[in-house]
């Protein structure tokens, strides 16, 4: 190839830029491998190669280009976090650490690549070595109430650990900014709860999810028109667009509230040797809202020309690929609000199989308004009488769905699956569309990174500690049981 002049090179990036920006993929690829190609010691090409490549679904370009990009650019420290990120993304565990490790040497201030690092552990269910790095971080930080509790969902303390009484002052200083104390509360309440203060720790937990309601407020009424449209814009989706010859991979939805049990229910499956865990992948709903409207804006789908539900599948199956590593021809996808679009999912993915989890729905109350979420998702989970209200509207969608499309939709609960594992075990693997393997009795065994707040659960056999947990609490409860009224819990 001749090399490109200065000149060249400028209008080159221009324009990749602005193909960038019109979403014109290809060609913004096109001219980016012409600058990768005239001026190879540019770490800045293959990163914006990797972000396209990303973008169209290919994983191992995407890959290839990140780690030639670090290669170029050891020391560059927005590009070694981004490649940590992506890395993970992938469950590309070991690029990923050595990112983090690469951004601690750099030194400065190392808090937030120490404290990425120690959480990724965690997630990979290296318990042990991820609270050797948070100990460290909080006895040199001892203010950051986000260590705490990011170190404690996956930690049991003692009565007699020092990190008790040390949060129990951070939580009486009365300087102690908003946000920190939304953490600590968050976190202190675990620990009170699991050291015999049940109360005390309510209490705390109460006053966290005060303030991050303030920071996100909730409006149950537009979030409710929102739902009753997009499942309104799919009636009449009522049979696959064709036999679903070829389809790969095949999805197993898992659906149901958060802290129902679906990520117990997603290793089971996974557990298998065709399955491979997809986590809360995040695909379905985003590109449905982009392709057919977003919430209120979704437009009938059923007057939508087959070739868009087509394209729908395909980027589906494309990003599923992505995202989800090995060749298994079965992927599992437990993004939560899944349950919205079961109609346009059955129509466009022959083949799909959906599977809801219910549980008593005071023990999902307690557990979700007892646990952290990010700042902005899952808003009502802040307020008990809101809880009561996001479960029945679940229940009520689920209900339309099954009487919309007769016998797609298989449910398991909670109660049974802990109680009696193996036939409940054996259930969910035939609504799979799966061959009974033992291996799905010893899901634990898995070594891939889990991505909710289930991780430790998930890395042990089953237990039932957790179930009818809302009996310490029914004072407490009394909100959610008012807004729940005389409708049966089940």
């Amino acid at each position: 190839m001749l090399p490109l002049s200065p000149a060249m090179k400028t209008r080159l990036v221009q324009q990749a830029k602005a193909e960038m920006s019109r979403g014109r993929l290809p060609q913004a690829r096109a001219a980016l491998t012409q600058l990768a190609q005239a001026d190879p010691a540019n770490p800045e090409h293959p990163f914006q190669l990797s972000r396209i490549a990303f973008e169209e679904g290919d994983r191992e370009a995407c890959v290839s280009h990140l780690r030639r990009a670090v290669a170029l650019a050891p020391n560059h420290a927005q590009l070694t976090q981004h490649a940590a990120d992506r890395f993970r993304h992938f469950g590309l565990s070991d690029d990923a650490l050595a990112a983090y490790d690469r951004l601690i040497a750099a030194g400065g201030n190392t808090l937030k690549p120490e404290a990425d690092k120690a959480h990724y552990l965690q997630l990979l269910g290296r318990f042990d070595e991820a609270e050797k790095i948070f100990r460290r971080l909080i006895k040199r930080n001892p203010g950051q109430a986000q260590l705490y509790r990011i170190f404690l969902a996956t930690k049991k303390l003692t009565p007699a650990d020092p990190l008790i009484p040390a949060m129990e002052r951070l939580w009486t200083r009365k300087d102690l900014p908003d946000t920190q104390r939304l953490h600590m509360g968050f976190a202190l309440g675990k620990a009170l709860d699991e050291t015999g203060h049940a109360e005390k720790g309510f209490a705390c937990i109460a006053r966290a999810n005060a303030l991050q309601r303030a920071q996100a407020p909730y409006d149950p009424a537009a979030q409710d028109r929102e739902f009753a449209r997009v499942i309104a814009a799919q009636e009449g989706l009522t049979s696959p667009l064709s036999d679903g010859d070829g389809l790969s991979p095949r999805p197993v939805f898992v659906t149901g509230m958060p802290r129902s049990g679906t990520t117990l229910v997603e290793r089971v499956i996974a557990a298998h040797g065709d399955v491979a865990a997809g986590g809360e992948l995040g695909i379905a709903l985003k590109q449905a809202y982009r392709l057919f409207g977003a919430g209120e804006a979704m437009r009938p789908l059923a007057e939508e020309p087959a070739e868009k539900i087509r394209r729908f599948a395909e980027r589906y199956t494309t990003l599923a690929r992505r995202d989800v590593p090995g060749d298994t021809p079965v992927i599992t996808d437990k993004s939560i609000l899944s349950y919205l679009i079961l109609g346009l999912l059955h129509h466009a993915l022959p083949g799909a199989r959906v599977i809801v989890v219910r549980r008593d729905p005071r023990d999902i109350a307690l557990s979700i308004y007892r646990n952290f979420f990010e700042t902005g998702t899952h808003r009502y989970g802040n307020d008990l009488a809101d809880i009561a209200h996001a479960i029945k509207r679940f229940n009520r969608t689920v209900a339309h769905w099954k009487a919309a499309l007769t016998g797609v939709i298989h449910e398991v609960r909670y109660e049974a699956l802990v109680a009696d594992p193996e036939p409940q075990s054996r259930a969910l693997v035939a609504a799979a569309g799966l061959d009974w393997q033992d291996a799905c009795l010893e899901f634990y065994r898995q070594t891939d990174a889990v991505k909710t707040l289930s991780v430790s659960q998930v890395r042990q056999p089953i237990y039932r500690s957790s179930a009818q947990a809302w009996t310490r609490f029914e004072r407490e409860l009394k909100p959610f049981f008012d807004a729940w009224g005389d409708e049966p819990w089940d």
